[in-house]
């Protein structure tokens, strides 16, 4: 740790730089857990280096994504638990990437404070090394910036981005699909790390409403809400070895009316019946609760359903054994029409 770099008058205005140093110190075991064959630097210096393998790939494209945690992060706050929310972080930006056909290399986060806990630090840290390690990614970077009189003092936002390669004859084609195709839905850990602007105003969230248990959840308010988003690279990069896919959606904010669409040609549509979808209880709770009409619900939530892919219908058994075999939970969740409508649920 650096111990000849001190300013006082810095700190006095509120910005302590030997706290982030002892961050770093801190995080370096986590980061340590991250560690691919393709790492050339360490934490520490001014850009992380990375040597791409590219056996196999003839035609290297890159694909990026970029995202953060939203306003998830203020249910960490009042439950004081920060060593998850990374795992949302590294979430939203591997799973973005996978819908190309990616396989993810590499992650960098941000995190601005409003005064630096080195120790605060350290658990969020752990929590996107835990999010790197199921993707088989490297923390290779990152930025923690203080920012007093911007944040609260007990307040910070977290976002970061990814870095995934893919040979470009492989990169997922959409325009593939043909009516007759079938729709899996691959299941998600509960809300993920969207649509949590409603969630706090249906449950008018605070430290109380958050510890109340509910027995159809098995848990508290809470610990449900704090589940991390699912990964799904090892599910994605095992199904795309075993069959032809043809798109991939990651079913964020939006819903299924707004993303599903996003991998459809123009002309087709997914029709789904409503029996078929496996919803998850806190959902349930969601609408009861807030009462909240189930258009607007499929509209704003994944509704237990993380990811969708589309696979020709003699292909779908096989795709469903290799999410299972992967870890994950899948069924079929529909099929592709000739419609302009994107989604049909009836």
């Amino acid at each position: 740790m650096n111990t000849n770099s001190f300013s006082n008058s810095y700190k006095e205005a509120g910005v302590d730089v030997t706290a982030g140093y002892k961050a770093v110190e801190l995080m370096k075991q986590h980061v340590a857990r991250t560690m691919t064959s393709g790492v050339l630097s360490g934490i520490g210096g001014f850009g992380g280096l990375f040597e791409l393998d590219m056996t196999g790939i003839t035609k290297p494209v890159l694909v990026s994504g970029t995202d953060g945690v939203g306003t998830k992060l203020k249910i960490a706050f009042l439950m004081d638990k920060h060593d998850t929310v990374g795992i949302d972080c590294v979430a939203m930006c591997v799973n973005d990437i996978i819908c190309c056909g990616a396989k993810p290399q590499f992650f960098l986060d941000y995190i601005a404070v409003g005064k630096n806990y080195p120790e605060k630090i350290a658990q969020i840290v752990s929590g996107v090394a835990e999010g790197c390690v199921q993707s088989g990614c490297a923390l290779i970077g990152g930025e923690t910036a203080e920012m007093p009189g911007f944040y609260p003092v007990d307040e910070y936002d977290l976002a970061g981005f990814s870095v995934g390669v893919v040979d470009k004859d492989k990169i997922l084609d959409p325009s593939t699909q043909k009516a007759g195709d079938v729709m899996i839905a691959i299941k998600s850990s509960g809300v993920h790390s969207n649509g949590f602007s409603l969630v706090r105003k249906v449950f008018s969230v605070d430290e109380k409403t958050l510890s109340v248990h509910y027995d159809e959840l098995g848990k508290t308010l809470g610990e449900t809400l704090l589940t991390p988003t699912k990964i799904y690279v090892k599910a994605v990069m095992s199904l795309l070895d075993s069959v032809k896919v043809k798109a991939i959606s990651h079913i964020t904010g939006g819903g299924f009316y707004e993303n599903i669409p996003r991998s459809l040609p123009s002309g087709l549509s997914v029709k789904i019946a409503r029996s078929d979808v496996q919803v998850l209880p806190i959902f349930d709770v969601i609408a009861k609760t807030g009462n909240i009409p189930e258009r607007d619900m499929f509209n704003t939530f994944n509704m237990g359903v993380g990811m969708t892919v589309v696979v020709d219908k003699a292909d779908a058994d096989k795709a469903i054994e290799a999410i299972k075999a992967a870890g994950e939970e899948a069924y079929v969740l529909g099929e592709l029409v000739d419609s302009d409508m994107g989604v049909i649920i009836c």
